[in-house]
Formats: structure tokens, sequence, C-alpha cells
């Protein structure tokens, strides 16, 4: 189900008993009738959308959106014609402010993934209505597998940890190779203390600028 970039990093992992024992839960999770977003042919969908060599920027998030129709792959984003997420709605007031994009109503950021912007979750699925609810299982293994090939393998990445979650997911990222941008989670119980106003977009841009590669045109 990966793209052949990703496919040849990452196979390997499919093997190794961490993996089996996630693919084990999971089946037993469906098997119990529990309902588990996204949906499977979803859960690499950012990988799907931003193959490897195309990554330019990384967003991290925690776990997929436990509500019905809102997780569909990709971190902080929800389908089309979902009402707009606290955190997602915060995302955009700081686009707003930084560069000026008027606030989006659609939250789908599969536009931002097409550009090169890995919207990558630390764990892949998560059961209905229940936050949090498939950690500890081996995603975070995958993962970290996935942000340990991009930091060694590639140069001039840009990023994006927001909250301490994110930060202590990648606190092995090399800041001499790569522009790290830390924040406090844009969640409304944390944005206003450093979220708000950290102007991670135009600095994202700018970086990419200095390092000859084409900005995100944030616009949705």
């Amino acid at each position: 189900m990966l793209e052949p970039g990703w496919r040849s990093r990452l196979v390997s992992e499919f093997e190794k008993p961490y993996m089996q024992q996630l693919r084990m839960f999971l089946r037993q999770e469906k098997d119990h009738r529990k309902v588990i977003y996204p949906k499977s042919s979803e859960v690499f969908q950012s990988f799907t959308l931003t193959p490897y060599d195309q990554v330019k920027v990384v967003i991290l998030g925690q776990d997929p959106y436990h509500g019905p129709g809102q997780a569909h792959g990709l971190c902080f984003s929800v389908r089309s014609g979902i009402p707009l997420p606290p955190s997602l709605i915060n995302i955009f007031k700081e686009l707003r402010d930084d560069i000026g994009i008027p606030l989006p109503k659609n939250g789908c950021l599969e536009s931002w993934a097409k550009q090169g912007v890995l919207l990558l979750n630390s764990v892949l699925t998560v059961e209905r209505g229940r936050a949090a609810s498939h950690q500890g299982k081996g995603w975070e293994q995958f993962t970290d597998k996935v942000i340990g090939v991009l930091n060694e393998e590639k140069n001039g990445l840009v990023f994006v940890l927001w909250g301490g979650y994110a930060e202590r997911k990648g606190q092995f990222i090399d800041g001499k190779r790569h522009l790290v941008l830390k924040a406090v989670h844009p969640s409304p119980l944390s944005a206003h203390r450093g979220f708000l106003g950290c102007r991670h977009f135009s600095k994202i841009n700018t970086y990419l600028k200095q390092m000859d590669k084409s900005p995100i045109d944030w616009q949705l």
C-alpha cells in the first residue's frame, strides 16, 4: 500500500514482531465489532499523497480524530464537509494572521500533502470515540522509523513539532541539517501560550526558498 520510495525504505518494518502484533491487535478489535478510524484504505494515506522523494515539510500529529467521518489519514485534516475541529480552527487562524490567508471553511489538507507536506500522525489508527486508544500498540515504532529515515537520508527538511508529545517524538532530529520548528499544541487549551503568533507558515516558506525549493501554497 506504500508508494515505491516509501516501500523500499519501510518494507522490512512489516516483517518485524511489533508490526505482526499490531496487525493481530487490529484484527481482534475488528472481530469484536469495534469501529476503527480511518478506514483501512486510508491508514497510509499520508504516504500515498506525499511520496518519499517529494517530502519537504513534516507536520507531526499525535493520533487520528476519533469522531465519525473525520479521520482520513492526514494529521489535523478532516474530510470536506466535516465541521472544523478546534485545533484546526486555530491552525487556520495562525495562517490568517501569519500570511493573510482568509479562514477556510474546508478542513481537508490534501492540497498541502500533494505539495510535499507529510501530515504524519504518530499513531495511525484509533477506536471510534476513544482518543489515544491505539497508543502503545506499535504504531509509534513504525513512525519513529519514518522520521529516522527522513532525518538521516535527507537534508533541508522542515520538521514542525506542535506540543510536548511531538517535541519528544522528534527530539533526535538533527537541527543542523534540518529546520526544526517547535510550539505548543494548537488545541484551545494551549494555543494562546505560543502557538498563535508562532509564524511557522511563513518561516517554512522562507526556509524552503533558502534551500532552493518551491514554497508551499497554503491556500485551500
